[in-house]
């Protein structure tokens, strides 16, 4: 990353995750990287266009786009520095207002019912935020951060965005559990930190999107977070956050949810790539107890030969899962293996092209095989991925 803008306090850029987590300083990072005048720019981004067949009575498949695109602006502002994001996605348009199939997947809704067995696709608007950090002394900087959408202080680095998920396509089964909240419209964020630790609290709209996704689905800030982050080594970053989100779902509008969780994330360099992985728990609170997920992934790179692998744990209800029950409470546990192995075929000078294949099982209990017709129902994908051809990292 030689060239680029030193951040406050000599924290490199490659820590820069998601909204405004923290990876470790040792991630690499994918960009394509210009100067305009006083401006330091970086293009991020990834395209995944895929076949995805989802076997079970609850299976369907479907050839699409996933994709995200980043634009990020960096330039002086007196002793500090400013951040100018924008991030899209044509998933409305490449995937339509179903999403993906996925099994066991749930969260928003379509023609006003819950979506079961699809991931919904992301909006057009990702993030349209600015940041603004100034150091206050040797050793403190403080940060401000406000978008029309972006991502408030809760829960980890959004999975599109985290190294041990990069060559994986598809969402964790625990999204709407732990980092959901990473296309909020409206947010501000504060944060103090040193070159250790960061301490952010937010204020922000806790509402989902809504099923239109071409808008910015504003409204007034009414739910908040805060997250402490620890960077002990360059190889590793830890978070906490806990969150309180005003009537999240419009399906329930009369039910607010606190949400916490923790992770950790761990990184290594290698030739052409390293090796990054995370574990994270995290819970929703509807008023009725914890309902808790669990996430360990990895990603190994090594020159443009990838292998990944995810294990999710989550609790789904009867409601969620849209079936069936002799109960209104029933809660199914679900445990979901996946793995695969990706390969960059071809690099030029503005892309990597590459080839992957990803596979997944999921073991759910006997109560709920009724409903997919088998006790391990299973998924695979097969995908050409597009991304930016160099690995920068901090000097």
């Amino acid at each position: 990353m030689h060239g680029m803008i030193a951040g406050p306090l000599g924290i490199s850029h490659a820590r820069m995750g998601s909204g405004t987590t923290w990876v470790p300083d040792v991630t690499p990072m994918r960009a394509i990287h210009a100067t305009w005048g006083e401006w330091s720019v970086m293009l991020h981004g990834v395209a995944f266009l895929q076949y995805d067949r989802q076997y079970s009575r609850r299976g369907d498949d479907q050839f699409g786009l996933i994709d995200w695109e980043m634009l990020m602006l960096m330039r002086r502002m007196g002793s500090g520095l400013l951040h100018l994001h924008a991030m899209t996605s044509l998933e409305p348009l490449t995937l339509g207002a179903e999403g993906y199939p996925l099994l066991l997947q749930t969260g928003e809704t379509y023609e006003g019912r819950p979506l079961v067995d699809r991931q919904h696709p992301h909006d057009l608007v990702m993030e349209l935020a600015a940041m603004y950090e100034r150091p206050v002394s040797s050793n403190l900087a403080v940060s401000f951060y406000a978008g029309l959408a972006g991502e408030p202080a809760m829960g980890p680095v959004a999975f599109m965005h985290r190294p041990s998920a990069q060559s994986d396509p598809l969402a964790p089964l625990g999204h709407h559990w732990q980092d959901a909240t990473h296309i909020t419209f409206g947010v501000m964020t504060a944060g103090l930190f040193s070159q250790r630790w960061k301490l952010e609290g937010s204020w922000f709209n806790g509402r989902e999107p809504d099923e239109n996704r071409w808008d910015l689905d504003l409204r007034s800030p009414d739910s908040w977070a805060g997250r402490l982050t620890l960077a002990p080594t360059e190889r590793l970053s830890v978070a906490g956050w806990y969150g309180y989100l005003e009537s999240p779902e419009a399906s329930h509008p009369d039910e607010s949810t606190r949400r916490y969780g923790t992770s950790v994330l761990f990184a290594h360099p290698g030739v052409g790539g390293g090796w990054s992985s995370m574990l994270l728990w995290a819970a929703n609170d509807h008023g009725h107890g914890a309902e808790p997920s669990f996430v360990a992934e990895s990603d190994l790179e090594i020159r443009g030969h990838s292998v990944f692998a995810r294990y999710e744990y989550v609790r789904k209800s009867a409601e969620d899962l849209v079936v069936e029950t002799g109960g209104d409470d029933d809660v199914f546990p679900i445990h979901s293996l996946v793995g695969g192995y990706a390969r960059d075929l071809v690099t030029t000078g503005s892309a990597a092209i590459g080839a992957g294949i990803r596979a997944s099982i999921n073991f759910i209990p006997e109560s709920l095989a009724e409903s997919y017709g088998t006790q391990r129902p299973a998924g695979v994908a097969v995908y050409v991925r597009v991304r930016p051809p160099d690995v920068m990292r901090a000097p």
